[in-house]
């Protein structure tokens, strides 16, 4: 096939151009330095606020007493006599306290659930889970009300540093599933009428332990 002359000029000039490097005009807006002001009174107050803006429970404990009575208030005042936690560091936690209504039995039979979190997003309000954690993939999304229990060590600000701990954490192989919840499951999908509670639990809580 011939090449009329001035198609052959256009690409003479398309090669001399690819032959020679053009430095970048703005090297520094290219993803280096974050979007968003990290300038906040704390990570704790952040989460707080962003997890409560969307209907969040946030309840902060000094130390695993506190938790606990917590924990208790907002059981009987649920009246809830069957909460699931698969999680063996919160149920070796709670063991000295004896609490009844904590169990390891069917999920039909779930009225609430305990579970960690591999970490809370700050900025976001957002609990990442994984398939990883002891609770798995279904307990967080079929029970109809997820108590978290995190400490503030587990705190990151942005979504990218949560994933960056992550890579840290599993340097070998990521979990098959991450998940970011973000407060508790919404949809407006039918005449844009907002219900809660339609594809996972319609409360959550995090209890955020300062040790």
């Amino acid at each position: 096939m011939k090449i009329s002359p001035a198609k052959e000029n256009i690409l003479k000039r398309v090669r001399n151009a690819l032959s020679q490097s053009v430095p970048l005009p703005f090297p520094n807006a290219e993803g280096n330095t974050s979007v968003y002001n990290t300038a906040h009174e704390g990570l704790e107050l952040k989460f707080a606020e962003e997890f409560t803006k969307l209907g969040g429970k946030f309840i902060f404990c000094s130390s695993r007493d506190e938790m606990v009575e917590n924990l208790q208030t907002l059981v009987e005042n649920k009246g809830w006599g069957n909460v699931q936690c698969q999680t063996p560091s919160i149920n070796k936690m709670l063991a000295p306290y004896q609490l009844k209504y904590i169990n390891n039995g069917e999920f039909l039979e779930m009225e609430a659930a305990i579970s960690s979190v591999e970490f809370l997003v700050a900025r976001t309000g957002s609990m990442v889970l994984s398939a990883a954690q002891p609770s798995g993939r279904a307990l967080p999304v079929y029970t109809p009300y997820h108590i978290v229990i995190a400490h503030t060590h587990q705190l990151v600000f942005d979504i990218k540093d949560a994933i960056q701990k992550m890579k840290e954490k599993y340097p070998h192989q990521l979990p098959s599933m991450i998940s970011f919840a973000t407060g508790p499951s919404r949809t407006a999908d039918i005449e844009k009428t907002l219900v809660v509670g339609v594809h996972g639990p319609k409360e959550v809580y995090v209890f955020l332990l300062d040790e």
